[in-house]
């Protein structure tokens, strides 16, 4: 449920959670060490989906998100800030654990859409089939979508100007990503990740059949059935030999 209308200004969230705290630092590791060695971790660490369908290098799903350029300083300054500013209210909402599923849902969906749609018919695609996405952008517009979602009235300084309500903020940002990514040739793939993580938060929160029930669900059968082999249980049923039943 949404939170009701908030009134006030306030500059961020205040005192840091666990996991923020965590995502940050790791952050702040993996762009120290990008310094020394560049062209290996970005490489091996960034987002590249040739790499992950030609060579099967799918941890890059996960780690691009804790990549930043060393050019680009401002980049992972103002993504550690968001995180900070957006992530903390969700963490005390959430816990710690929920706050970090939905961190890794959101910044591993937003790279997972990168993938697929590099895959399309199109000189762009192509384009960004070969090309390396880095940065935490994706989880951060996932951790937009959940903000305006449960505190829709609360207002944000667009361009850090313009007072604008959390789900008025996140329909720009979102038409935003969705026409550079559509429009850009060569240059799209942050946006890319940005549109994605979008689109797996809302997924997450307000899919159709409640995406995070049915992933629960799919995760426990899996986990049922890998003991069932481990212990040698069998399921019951009229079929089945009496002799190799549980009781």
């Amino acid at each position: 449920m949404p939170s009701p209308r908030y009134s006030g200004v306030a500059f961020g969230p205040g005192p840091i959670t666990p996991a923020v705290k965590t995502i940050i630092v790791a952050n702040v590791a993996v762009f120290l060490l990008t310094f020394a060695l560049p062209e290996t971790v970005i490489g091996v660490a960034g987002l590249s989906p040739a790499a992950v369908i030609e060579r099967g290098w799918i941890w890059q799903l996960a780690t691009y998100l804790f990549v930043h350029s060393p050019s680009s300083l401002m980049h992972i300054v103002f993504n550690m800030l968001a995180v900070w500013m957006f992530g903390v209210d969700l963490e005390r909402r959430w816990g710690t654990v929920g706050f970090t599923k939905f961190y890794f849902v959101s910044g591993v969906g937003a790279g997972i859409c990168t993938v697929l749609v590099s895959l399309a018919p199109f000189d762009w695609a192509a384009s960004t089939y070969q090309s390396v996405t880095v940065g935490a952008s994706g989880a951060v517009y996932g951790l937009l979508m959940a903000w305006a979602l449960l505190f829709p009235y609360r207002e944000i300084l667009f361009m850090f100007i313009f007072p604008l309500q959390a789900r008025m903020f996140v329909l720009i940002v979102g038409a935003i990503a969705f026409l550079s990514a559509v429009g850009s040739s060569g240059t799209g793939v942050s946006n890319l990740a940005h549109l994605g993580g979008l689109l797996a938060a809302w997924l997450y929160l307000k899919g159709p059949g409640d995406l995070r029930q049915e992933l629960r669900y799919r995760m426990t059968k899996w986990r049922m059935d890998r003991m069932r082999k481990k212990f040698n249980v069998h399921r019951g049923g009229r079929d089945d030999d009496w002799n190799r039943k549980i009781h």
